[in-house]
């Protein structure tokens, strides 16, 4: 039985110099032999950054106490890496990148949509990771002494050479980018150690204790930036590994390895943080302006070049996962270019939001959390959806019929793209921007009068990123259950066929 394709659906994953030059076609069974732990370095080496150490002065920020802190942060880094572990399910069962898996309950043509809000959230993310490092660079150099007050020009060189490592790692493709996070998961793990135990003598556990306690919904507010900086902020590419996965591999064990591998370090990290963030306002202040930085300042000057390599290769770790799976998106939408071509130009892009940020805008945390809060609810409504669907599934997804217009999965699936503009329209109405430099997207919170308006206790709660993934789920398995369930009763009659 032929199937036609839109795409090149079945090549054999080819290499060239060691360079992968797999796009978003289907990975041959001969290339499908990792096993669910092989998850667990690339997720922790992504998210053991000292950048993590960040989201505790920024938490801290909602007005909450330290033990509420602690117990928001802990909680949204295991949910939401929970959810990237279900999402990672839909790469094994159809050896495809995620945003392709995605079609199955958006459509082939439909899928598109949040296509491009993927695309999006992934250079934000890139762009966001070099962004830190570069600030981190300056900083570090200015307190060894290498620059004077104008250090424009080390900011220049320190944006090109990452942007040039960021671009060349994502290039190189899956299998290089696998064996380098297994040496920066060493790296950065070693030095995150030495730094904590060189750090300690900062926490004031009296100062700490002092941290007066916040409402409920501040911490609502403060887990739901944990959750949209975690987990949600990869949810996006969550199956882009699993589906190198084996086909004998337990869907139980890919969530756990997804989960233990993208939340151990962040659950230290943020903890640890805000313990460093409670203990002094100035450095909390100061995280808010350059992040990784900051947080060397404290340190003693013969460890700043050992914490600043390590930093930015963590850092980097990151950027490169998530440019290597935004070149992915790109070639889902529709492009028809080589996967390192599509990495390159996402490079280009990610280089000129790091020149806005780091010579132009005043502080990192606003335009970072107008980024997580804008586009975490269309990503949360999303990652609802595909949860239902996955849920919803039986069988392995029709692999071919994935590159098919007018396969079973069909070209656009109106009730799911409805669903996402619902979630969007309501979860949009439910967050609110609190940065003056991002003003921007101000129009944000337009339905919290219907709970004390924009400046009532629960608009800091920023509940329209949970509920778009409440709305995405619920409504789909009510609405779609019936197309799911038709799919899978067609697929197992054309196997019949065939066998």
């Amino acid at each position: 039985m032929s199937v036609h394709s839109d795409d090149s659906a079945a090549e054999q994953v080819a290499t060239r110099g060691g360079i992968e030059l797999t796009g978003i076609e289907i990975v041959s069974e001969a290339e499908r032999t990792a096993k669910p732990r092989n998850l667990f370095l690339p997720w922790f080496a992504s998210n053991i950054s000292v950048f993590g150490m960040s989201y505790g002065a920024w938490v801290l920020g909602f007005g909450i106490s330290f033990w509420q802190a602690t117990i928001v942060a802990i909680i949204g880094v295991i949910l939401s890496f929970a959810i990237c572990g279900v999402i990672a399910l839909g790469g094994k069962r159809g050896s495809v990148p995620t945003m392709v898996m995605s079609r199955s309950a958006f459509g082939v043509q439909g899928a598109k949509v949040p296509g491009i809000i993927s695309w999006l959230t992934s250079i934000g993310w890139e762009t966001s990771l070099a962004i830190t490092a570069v600030l981190a660079t300056a900083t570090v150099f200015e307190r060894l002494g290498w620059v004077g007050q104008d250090h424009t020009s080390v900011s220049i060189v320190a944006s090109i050479v990452v942007a040039v490592l960021i671009v060349l790692g994502a290039v190189a493709g899956y299998h290089i980018i696998m064996k380098m996070q297994a040496v920066l998961t060493w790296l950065t793990g070693i030095t995150t150690i030495i730094y904590v135990f060189l750090v300690i003598p900062h926490i004031d556990w009296a100062a700490l204790m002092a941290i007066p306690t916040g409402s409920f919904p501040a911490m609502i507010g403060g887990m739901t930036m944990v959750m949209t900086g975690m987990g949600l902020g990869w949810v996006n590419i969550a199956a882009d590994w699993a589906r190198y996965q084996s086909r004998d591999a337990k869907g139980s064990s890919i969530v756990f390895w997804n989960t233990l591998g993208g939340s151990l370090g962040p659950v230290v990290l943020i903890t640890f943080g805000l313990m460093l963030a409670g203990s002094s306002a100035e450095l909390s202040e100061n995280i808010g302006t350059d992040p990784v930085g900051a947080l060397a300042t404290i340190l003693p000057t013969w460890f700043l070049i050992p914490f600043l390599l390590t930093a930015i290769l963590s850092l980097l770790s990151g950027a490169i996962n998530g440019i290597y799976s935004s070149g992915l998106t790109l070639l889902t939408l529709g492009i028809n270019i080589p996967r390192p071509v599509a990495s390159l130009i996402d490079g280009i892009i990610l280089s000129l939001g790091t020149i806005y940020v780091v010579f132009f805008s005043p502080t990192f945390i606003g335009p970072f959390q107008s980024f997580l809060v804008t586009l975490g609810v269309p990503l949360a409504a999303w990652a609802g959806i595909m949860m239902a669907d996955i849920a919803l599934r039986k069988k392995s997804y029709d692999e071919f019929a994935l590159f098919n217009s007018s396969g079973r999965y069909g070209a656009v699936n109106w009730a799911a793209l409805g669903l996402m503009a619902v979630c969007c329209v309501i979860g949009w109405g439910l967050v609110i921007n609190g940065y003056s430099d991002a003003s921007w997207n101000d129009w944000q919170g337009y339905l919290l009068g219907m709970i004390g308006g924009k400046e009532g206790v629960w608009a800091s709660g920023n509940i329209g990123v949970i509920i778009a993934l409440i709305i995405g789920f619920g409504g789909y398995y009510a609405l779609c259950s019936g197309r799911v369930h038709r799919q899978e009763e067609t697929q197992g009659e054309a196997a019949s066929l065939g066998a």
